[in-house]
């Protein structure tokens, strides 16, 4: 199990627009078409990534709180379906059905939108306001496999709480840790 960290993209830097397919609904997604309240997360994910695994329930959770809460949640595979099967769009489609998924899971077939975005690693969260600024980047929070630290998301959701209550949030940001992404 690699240990990639977020690279990190700067503050404030306008969220890149896509369109992807959905693979839960097989539908196009487009984020400039997006309705964003509060602010939008952006979650790089995949399926077989054992860091993403730790913390999914935690991510659904998360989602399931805030989205009543006007924010939106996208989560986004880049990896390389042809080395990594395990990836595909037909098992992510099985996996957020599993996980009761209740946001897009799209597929990044040629890899841009993570280009774009500086993804580096599986998990990695970027949360931009209503004006797809970026303002907040990294992990969801300190737990990884193995090191006895509870998942609750809060790094991730202290951000969130921060835009709730018109404050600022925290630059005090730690990178994501988790499997890199697999390039083609």
């Amino acid at each position: 199990m690699a240990r990639t960290p977020s690279t990190m993209l700067p503050l404030e830097t306008k969220a890149p627009n896509f369109t992807l397919i959905d693979t839960v609904t097989d539908s196009l997604f487009s984020l400039e078409k997006e309705k964003i309240e509060k602010g939008v997360v952006i979650m790089f994910i995949c399926n077989h990534c054992p860091f993403v695994i730790h913390i999914n329930e935690e991510m659904v959770r998360i989602a399931n709180d805030y989205r009543t809460q006007g924010f939106s949640f996208i989560a986004i595979s880049s990896n390389d379906v042809e080395n990594y099967p395990q990836d595909s769009p037909i098992l992510m489609r099985k996996i957020a059905r599993e996980n009761n998924y209740t946001f897009p899971y799209l597929y990044d077939e040629t890899q841009e939108v993570a280009k774009a975005y500086q993804a580096a690693c599986t998990p990695d969260f970027y949360l931009f306001d209503t004006e797809l600024k970026l303002i907040y980047r990294g992990q969801l929070d300190d737990s990884r496999p193995g090191n006895g630290i509870p998942v609750n998301g809060k790094d991730l959701r202290s951000a969130m709480d921060a835009v709730l209550r018109n404050t600022k949030v925290s630059s005090n940001q730690k990178p994501s840790i988790g499997c890199n992404i697999k390039w083609k």
